[in-house]
């Protein structure tokens, strides 16, 4: 929600976006590796400084997703949005947002990549106790030496992308490649 919240606002505020739309993909940028010490001198060893890191390796890619697609809606859907009478909010909803979703799908995909990386380097590093995780599993079988677990659990975290991947940003992308006539129909 914050993703969306500062890229919608950034996108349709011009001194907003001229004030923070480049520090929004030097945030994208920055490893989230890098925001842990922050994060724990804030939030101690916890569940919330894990979360913090995630947020920031997930929100900017989704902003900079909804972002781009504002600033590539083509002039001409604008003008045929205003000649068929759409204006203030009917000129989002039924012109700008469809417009928009390709590239804010695309945003969805590269946070969900930051924020699973972000989790999983959170997990190595802040150790809960109590609290089994993958993160957790991999650092056990790397402290124990056993090889198989490390490879087992890598293959799990792995199976996880491809799923998340395929069930929801697959199907979301062919919908909406279906709907723009994209998507070549089977016979």
């Amino acid at each position: 929600m914050i993703g969306v919240a500062v890229g919608s606002a950034v996108a349709l505020i011009k001194p907003l976006r001229v004030a923070v739309g480049s520090l929004l993909t030097g945030l994208q940028t920055m490893p989230s590796i890098a925001w842990f010490p922050l994060a724990i001198l804030i939030f101690k060893l916890s569940e919330e400084a894990i979360m913090f890191v995630v947020v920031l390796g997930a929100a900017p890619a989704i902003a900079n997703g909804l972002v781009y697609g504002a600033d590539h809606i083509p002039p001409l859907f604008l003008r045929a949005g205003r000649v068929l009478g759409a204006s203030g909010v009917s000129m989002y909803r039924h012109v700008m947002l469809p417009a928009i979703l390709p590239s804010f799908v695309g945003g969805l995909k590269q946070g969900w990549a930051f924020a699973w990386r972000s989790l999983m380097a959170g997990e190595l590093i802040v150790i809960l106790a109590n609290r089994p995780s993958i993160g957790v599993q991999l650092q056990f079988a790397r402290e124990f030496s056993n090889a198989r677990a490390l490879l087992a659990t890598m293959i799990v975290i792995l199976f996880i992308g491809i799923v998340v991947d395929t069930l929801f940003f697959g199907t979301a992308e062919r919908s909406l490649r279906r709907r723009w006539g994209l998507l070549q129909e089977s016979a």
